[in-house]
């Protein structure tokens, strides 16, 4: 090859390597990371915790700051809150006010999915030092109890599965798989609210009103309930078992168990087995028969979804499923693989609710593409796992670090210099 090429490419790299390091360090509010300071002016769960492996990969210190600051905002029967208000700000609806959770610092009352354990032993694994050690020592207790609050508070039918009890809970706000259970929640008495997203972003790429309408519903149910995680997720109007949620909760357990065999805690390992135990035994609940793949259920009407999403293919990334499970699902992975241009879009593009700009309805993650790539190559998916790596650089070269990618065009949809991307540019997709 032409060694100009070679250099303009390795160029090309370090550049990209640079503006990823310059987001999340503009996006560094002091211990905490907003994904973007528009649209997501506080501390948001599950980006966090991917932002540390950004972090990890040029300061392994703020990486393990990031996670601690996270779990500062820990309640103190476990949970872990979707979003923290660490400071004031208007540009974001609903604000604490809204929430009306009653903690300090100010928390929202919902959670976000459970990646927390997976990538705080990946930090482990790439910094075993003294200091890293201390740090895992006492955060791993905190990710028990949050482990915990799910096996009690989010898993009523015994199986080891993920009941949501929001849309926004499972971090794919208005996915598809949302459209029907939502649509029975009562929006009558909702108060008047001024959204503050489509200030910043284009309409098109956002939640329509009446989804809107019906995540506020459920905010104010649930703080009418005074945030009873028990009577919320047995009583409240929207309760669907996720199939993301739910693996990637198998998966961190899958990590926790790993940890707590290499650092002794042999009691926590017993519990940590019984979960997965418990989860390998009931995947089954949401295998659709008829579809030939694991699709989110909903827990009132007892109907799947029947939609292949991109969560569709964690269930490599949580290792569950048969042999014959796994067939199906490839076959799937494949189909979709052939027809679209950059993988993987959160919903598959043949349903006729695809929407190649608007949040979760068919634009590319780059989040769900790193654990489905990495679920692909453990399962000996190789060139698959490769195929999604390569696409989603290329989307990053192609538009920026945006908050996700049309799966058609390449084009960047949501917010732009958006932490989590950086970080797995920088992690995973730039390397």
């Amino acid at each position: 090859m032409n060694e100009t090429v070679v250099s303009g490419d390795q160029n090309a790299a370090l550049d990209m390597n640079q503006r990823a390091r310059d987001i999340l360090i503009t996006n560094d509010l002091g211990g905490y990371t907003v994904p973007n300071k528009n649209v997501y002016p506080f501390q948001w769960n599950w980006d966090s915790a991917f932002v540390a492996l950004g972090f990890a990969e040029f300061d392994i210190d703020r990486a393990w700051k990031e996670i601690e600051t996270l779990f500062d905002g820990q309640w103190k029967d476990g949970f872990v809150p979707q979003i923290i208000f660490w400071q004031e700000s208007d540009s974001y609806f609903p604000g604490p006010d809204v929430w009306n959770t009653g903690k300090k610092p100010q928390t929202s009352g919902i959670t976000q999915p459970p990646v927390a354990a997976s990538m705080v032993r990946q930090i482990w694994q790439k910094d075993k030092s003294d200091a890293a050690r201390g740090n895992l020592e006492r955060i791993f207790p905190k990710i028990m109890a949050w482990h915990r609050w799910f096996d009690k508070y989010r898993d009523p039918l015994r199986k080891g599965l993920v009941v949501a009890t929001h849309p926004w809970e499972t971090g794919r706000d208005n996915a598809p798989e949302w459209d029907e259970p939502a649509a029975s929640v009562d929006i009558s008495g909702i108060e008047p609210y001024e959204r503050r997203d489509t200030l910043h972003l284009d309409k098109k790429m956002r939640p329509h009103k009446e989804d809107y309408d019906r995540f506020v519903a459920m905010v104010e149910y649930g703080r009418t309930q005074n945030w009873d995680h028990n009577a919320i997720a047995t009583e409240g109007p929207f309760r669907v078992v996720d199939v993301g949620m739910t693996m990637m909760l198998i998966r961190a357990n899958k990590d926790m168990l790993a940890l707590a065999n290499e650092f002794g805690f042999e009691k926590e390992a017993v519990e940590i087995r019984s979960w997965i135990d418990r989860a390998q035994n009931g995947i089954n609940f949401l295998w659709d028969e008829k579809i030939g793949a694991f699709c989110s259920k909903d827990l009132i009407s007892g109907q799947s979804s029947g939609i292949i999403s991109s969560a569709t293919f964690l269930c490599y990334y949580a290792g569950v499923g048969s042999e014959a499970q796994r067939a199906s699902t490839v076959n799937h992975l494949e189909r979709i693989a052939a027809t679209t241009e950059f993988l993987m879009p959160s919903l598959s593009p043949d349903n006729p609710r695809f929407d190649a700009m608007r949040y979760w309805r068919g634009p590319v993650w780059a989040v769900v593409n790193y654990m489905v790539s990495k679920g692909c190559r453990e399962v000996g998916l190789a060139d698959l796992s490769e195929r999604i790596k390569l696409d989603t650089a290329m989307l990053m070269r192609q538009s920026g670090f945006f908050e996700a990618f049309n799966p058609e065009t390449g084009e960047g949809t949501g917010g732009e210099d958006f932490s989590w991307t950086a970080a797995m540019w920088l992690h995973w997709a730039g390397k």
